[in-house]
């Protein structure tokens, strides 16, 4: 069996950690990374009446795509290692034409994928994961998305002033010396209220600021749910958003026990959305609730593999090479019954 990465250069451990474990299950693996492409990586896609065929050759092998069984998008970076030199609108070119054309070709590939590139983007809508975890039965945050100063202003009032703004792309602010600012989640103050300078150009997300007594991060592979918590609200700096100190905090995360109504809203999240793969946020407050935030369906883990343990690169292994229960590709298992015919049913 052959596995394709499709990941960068500088990705974190994740990839050693799913490596090992698909050669433990006598995977082969080709690893892409698309920062090399276009350069050092090519490829051909040949395409006629006898079919479609795709050939990759990178610094570490070649392969058909199809001899590959299965593709676990995990990062992508194209054009990262282009020459300085080139003019700027021709980099905007080059890069544009290179995803396309290697995306839409893995795109078209038969094999299994972890997950379908226009399932990840479907699935990264905030508003739609919101009204699915809704349906569900999740619990979820009163939230506005909005650049209307007044509708902020009279959400502000309904939560009694206590509200959190962030974005639902991820990016970061560059200062002039060149410093990366990451954009995290951040608490509103009265001042923000009286002058929402320059909402109108660009709407924001708000959510009432829940109580923490846990910060949780859910992984659900396939059919399996690993959760871990941290008491984020111990260390300065991290109460409103656990990820600013997300380094400091690596050996504070513990197993966590989720409410068995909650898990199997979890896996009904990603029935619905049809992911095998997908990193949950929730919040557990202190009156017991569990409320749901977002799912990342391409989400880290790789630090819940130290610590606390948890074996999500085997389960990711197990579902790659078919030894796990998969949600399959809808075209090859609805076979004319509909959405619902796909779903696992669950006691």
């Amino acid at each position: 069996m052959k596995v394709l990465i499709l990941t960068k250069s500088d990705d974190n451990q994740s990839i050693a950690d799913v490596t090992r474990a698909l050669n433990e299950r006598g995977a082969e693996v080709l690893r892409l990374d698309t920062d090399h492409f276009p350069g050092e990586v090519r490829m051909s896609e040949r395409a006629g009446a006898e079919g479609v065929e795709l050939e990759l050759t990178t610094p570490a092998g070649s392969a058909r795509l199809s001899e590959v069984d299965a593709l676990w998008h995990r990062r992508l970076a194209f054009g990262a290692r282009l020459p300085e030199g080139i003019d700027h609108q021709q980099r905007v070119a080059a890069i544009e034409e290179s995803k396309r054309s290697l995306m839409g070709a893995l795109g078209a590939a038969p094999c299994f994928k972890v997950d379908p590139m226009w399932r990840i983007r479907h699935a990264g809508q905030k508003s739609l994961q919101l009204a699915v975890a809704r349906e569900v039965g999740l619990d979820l945050p009163r939230t506005l998305v909005s650049n209307d100063a007044d509708a902020l202003r009279e959400f502000w009032d309904a939560c009694d002033g206590k509200v959190v703004a962030k974005m639902q792309s991820s990016f970061a602010i560059y200062d002039d010396d060149g410093n990366e600012n990451v954009v995290f989640t951040n608490t509103l103050s009265q001042a923000d209220i009286d002058d929402p300078q320059g909402l109108e150009l660009c709407p924001m997300t708000f959510q009432e600021k829940l109580e923490k007594r846990l910060e949780l991060r859910v992984t659900v592979v396939g059919d399996r749910v690993f959760s871990a918590a941290v008491d984020s609200a111990r260390m300065e700096g991290a109460e409103v958003d656990w990820r600013r100190k997300g380094a400091q905090l690596i050996g504070a995360w513990k197993e966590h026990q989720l409410p068995a109504d909650v898990e199997r809203g979890c896996l009904d999240l990603m029935d619905r959305l049809q992911l095998n793969y997908g990193a949950i946020d929730i919040v557990a407050t202190p009156q017991g609730r569990h409320v749901f935030l977002e799912v990342n369906p391409s989400g880290e883990f790789f630090w819940l593999e130290r610590e606390p343990g948890l074996p999500i690169a085997a389960a990711l292994a197990d579902v790659l090479t078919g030894r796990a229960p998969r949600r399959e590709e809808l075209h090859e298992t609805m076979s004319g019954a509909g959405i619902a015919a796909v779903m696992p049913q669950r006691a």
